[in-house]
């Protein structure tokens, strides 16, 4: 029972659905989203270059799968630009217009032409079998556990991704938008050979698509701003795709823009549903490095709105099980005839916002494509095409808004600033699949720079509490006489060893015992007196404040000395004898053989006892403990560490008064 619970997840709610509290609600969001899912099937349908109608088919089959399988309450799932801009890059490397030249046979001076029937049909069998190519690998990491490979498509990568694909996309619509004929590009530079395509034919614009498509992008864009102005009191979102598609039809079939104004429209949409079959296998080999693209980024885009809608609403979703899920509405859809999805951003927040409760809404979605597709779909075929790229633009406004992620990055984060960046502009001059690749390779490096070099600082005590900070950014943290800490927020591995080693002997060992080069400045105290600070003759900075390690040493400032001494001096002497080093591994994660080798080797050369708190297992595996480093020099706590120092040092008489007296040092290790 509770494999079929986790395999079918509609058994968890629906037994318990409230019919008379939640009906309702889904009937009416259910139809505003498929008022939106028409359209969107039809425009997204020329992003996969296929005939407009298989955006419809691709907005029917998935929908009732997902019904049964997803883990989801609120995605609306179907036709999505980016995926759909995706598969049409490989059609249209898989079936150009140049493998369907046509030469007349009436004369050999005629212009050939290209046989749309045939292409369309080769087209239309390169995108189902990617699509069930991308259904199998979805599928078969769903099974395999493979929900966490989008843990490395970080938000800023996929926000770079999307925002490049949009980009794309807007792109791939000036040519129905202004109503020239030009060639489909794909691969590296495709946006660029684009352009230029459109504006080296831009004197043959169709005036009469031009204006028709502009009408309808201000007005879309208008009715877009009023719905987010006023969504709160709007009961339901203003259809504004349904209402343009229905009156420029409309106008279209009355004014007979097809043939007397030269505007291409949708064209046929055959009537009925398609019986089932199989996919051109043969197609194989040249697909499976798109497919994974496909497939990774079609369940990225899923899983994060889904889990945007469950943190909102309370309850949870499966990654793997969205894999499943997926997999399966791509894989036995492709069977009927459609291309690849995800779940759309712009559906799932008006089936979101219109009340929708469960995947009841997605069902009456599904069932108002299947009306159309079925009985109603011929009388779209007198649409315009530029009001489709018109929907597409439209509907870009929200990704475009992405670019405001650069300067908030800027301030936070210049790495994740450096993600986007590489993401946007690899994906704009790569194309999707390569930029893809591009990016989460980089992302993968930028984690290794972390890693290889860390930030590293000395510790110091924040009175009356238990937190030790770094002193250089800290103005509460001091540092306990005698005693030097050392932090680092990475783990020590073959990467960073050497680094860590160097900057350990910098911060610490080198700079522990001796303040060089130095001139003592007066400064007044509250009681009227001259009191000597310690400056860095270069940088004139006020060295760290350091507390005593035992209430019989007075407190004083790291460096402050009496008035023994003249204003301008110059003089090298002990700052502070240092008996204990302590190492904090709290962020290390793991430390790797080499990394406690060049520790161990470090250590053992310089000092006669170490203390020390990693994972004592993970140590003792590497051989860590061997010689005069013990598992007894390990402790729970950077506080507990000190303490033992203490402790220690107040049984040496010599200690207190600062002399090192064995001329060793006591090195101490506290880390988690």
């Amino acid at each position: 029972p509770l494999a079929a619970l986790n395999f079918l997840p509609i058994l968890t709610w629906l037994p318990s659905y409230p019919v008379k509290k939640y009906l309702f609600s889904d009937v009416v969001s259910g139809v505003s989203t498929g008022v939106v899912q028409l359209p969107q099937g039809l425009a997204y349908a020329m992003l996969a270059a296929v005939p407009p109608v298989y955006g419809l088919y691709s907005s029917f089959y998935p929908l009732l799968i997902y019904i049964f399988f997803g883990t989801s309450r609120h995605v609306s799932i179907g036709t999505f630009a980016v995926i759909s801009l995706m598969i049409g890059g490989v059609v249209v490397r898989e079936a150009p217009d140049s493998m369907f030249y046509i030469q007349p046979t009436n004369g050999t001076n005629a212009t050939a032409f290209v046989d749309e029937e045939a292409r369309d049909a080769r087209r239309v069998s390169v995108a189902v079998m990617l699509t069930t190519l991308v259904g199998i690998i979805q599928i078969v990491l769903g099974l395999l556990r493979f929900g966490f490979v989008a843990i490395y498509l970080t938000e800023p990568l996929v926000r770079g991704f999307t925002t490049a694909a949009s980009m794309h996309v807007f792109v791939s619509q000036l040519k129905y938008l202004l109503g020239v004929k030009t060639q489909r590009f794909s691969g590296p530079l495709s946006v660029i050979y684009s352009v230029k395509a459109v504006f080296s034919d831009i004197t043959s614009t169709n005036i009469t698509s031009l204006i028709v498509g502009l009408v309808c992008l201000i007005f879309l864009y208008v009715v877009k701003d009023i719905n987010e102005r006023f969504k709160k009191k709007l009961p339901i979102p203003i259809p504004g795709e349904i209402i343009v598609v229905i009156v420029s039809t409309g106008i279209s079939y009355g004014m007979s823009l097809s043939t007397d104004y030269k505007v291409d429209v949708v064209g046929k949409i055959p009537t009925g549903l398609l019986p089932p079959a199989v996919p051109e296998f043969s197609l194989l080999p040249s697909l499976v490095t798109d497919s994974f693209a496909v497939a990774v980024v079609g369940f990225s885009i899923d899983i994060s709105l889904a889990k945007i809608f469950a943190l909102k609403y309370g309850y949870s979703v499966d990654g793997n099980q969205e894999l499943i899920a997926l997999g399966l509405c791509n894989f036995i859809s492709s069977f009927f005839r459609t291309f690849a999805i995800t779940c759309s951003m712009s559906r799932s927040l008006v089936q979101e916002s219109t009340g929708g409760k469960t995947q009841i809404a997605g069902l009456v979605v599904s069932l108002v494509v299947l009306v159309v597709v079925v009985a109603i779909g011929f009388v779209f075929q007198p649409l315009p095409q530029t009001v489709l790229a018109a929907i597409i633009m439209v509907n870009l406004v929200g990704m475009f808004k992405q670019f405001r992620d650069i300067p908030t990055l800027w301030r936070t984060s210049k790495i994740e600033l450096a993600i986007w960046l590489v993401a946007f502009v690899a994906s704009v001059l790569l194309g999707l699949e390569y930029g893809l690749l591009v990016a989460v390779t980089f992302a993968i490096l930028t984690v290794i720079y972390r890693t290889q070099s860390p930030k590293t600082a000395v510790l110091g005590h924040v009175s009356d509490t238990g937190l030790y900070c770094d002193v250089d950014e800290y103005e509460e943290a001091a540092e306990y006489e005698g005693i030097k800490i050392f932090c680092s927020n990475s783990s020590i591995y073959f990467a960073n060893s050497d680094l860590y080693v160097n900057t350990l002997k910098e911060k610490v060992i080198q700079s522990a015992v001796f303040v060089c080069n130095t001139r003592r400045c007066p400064k007044k105290t509250e009681g009227g007196k001259q009191q000597a600070q310690l400056y860095s003759e270069d940088l004139c900075k006020v060295t760290h404040e350091v507390l005593p390690c035992n209430p019989v040493v007075e407190e004083q400032k790291n460096g402050e000395l009496g008035d023994k001494a003249s204003e301008t001096d110059i003089f090298i002497e002990p700052l502070s004898t240092v008996h204990s080093i302590i190492l904090d591994w709290t962020s290390a994660n793991f430390i790797d053989s080499v990394g406690a080798k060049a520790i161990k080797q470090v250590l053992s050369f310089q000092w006669n006892q170490i203390q020390s708190k990693q994972s004592v297992v993970q140590l003792d595996t590497l051989q860590f403990f061997t010689g005069i480093i013990t598992t007894d020099m390990v402790f729970p706590t950077v506080h507990d560490a000190v303490l033992h120092c203490q402790h220690r040092n107040s049984h040496q008489p010599n200690n207190l008064t600062g002399a090192n007296t064995g001329n060793q040092e006591e090195v101490v290790e506290a880390t988690c």
